[in-house]
């Protein structure tokens, strides 16, 4: 049965790695749902985050495969109840549509959204949340004239990580 797993990779920074960790992906016809890259909190340590939704016994050979690669210090997979996660979206709104129903106050009050900006001609809301909370947020917004919409990918962190954290302080 397909589940959803977070696959955290940590690495050295190398020009190309992306590439070859996503083609294991792709040679196993398993598509990414998302992906983000960035710093660790170690000095020179990248960290990817890349959520799939698969069965475990593929994400295990997954992990075992990227973990093969030369620049990566360990991988490892984690179920959600395993990890922290949230997402952050950006949603560009006509501010004519918008100043017509008290909009502002209802994102802020119904949706914990915020406000980043607000010109003449649009507006620009944040949300931060997990997935079905950002694409709530997004079909509240479609009347009013959604101008533009980017949403990043998983950012998370692992619950039981004492281990893994000792491990890449050491690398």
């Amino acid at each position: 049965m397909d589940q959803v797993f977070t696959i955290s990779i940590f690495t050295e920074n190398s020009i190309g790695l992306l590439n070859r960790i996503t083609t294991i992906f792709t040679k196993r016809h398993l598509s990414i749902e998302s992906l983000n890259t960035s710093e660790s909190e170690v000095h020179g340590v990248y960290r990817f985050t890349i959520v799939v939704k698969t069965d475990e016994e593929l994400v295990q050979k997954i992990v075992k495969q990227i973990e093969k690669q030369v620049e990566v210090i360990q991988a490892v997979y984690h179920i959600d109840e395993e990890t922290v996660f949230q997402e952050i979206a950006l949603y560009k709104v006509s501010t004519e549509k918008a100043s017509e129903n008290n909009l502002v106050e209802r994102l802020i009050r119904d949706n914990n959204a915020r406000i980043l900006s607000m010109e003449q001609d649009f507006m620009i809301v944040e949300k931060t949340g997990h997935k079905e909370e950002t694409e709530e947020l997004l079909d509240f917004l479609r009347p009013y004239g959604i101008l533009e919409f980017v949403r990043s990918g998983r950012v998370s962190v692992i619950k039981p990580s004492n281990e893994l954290h000792e491990r890449i302080i050491n690398f």
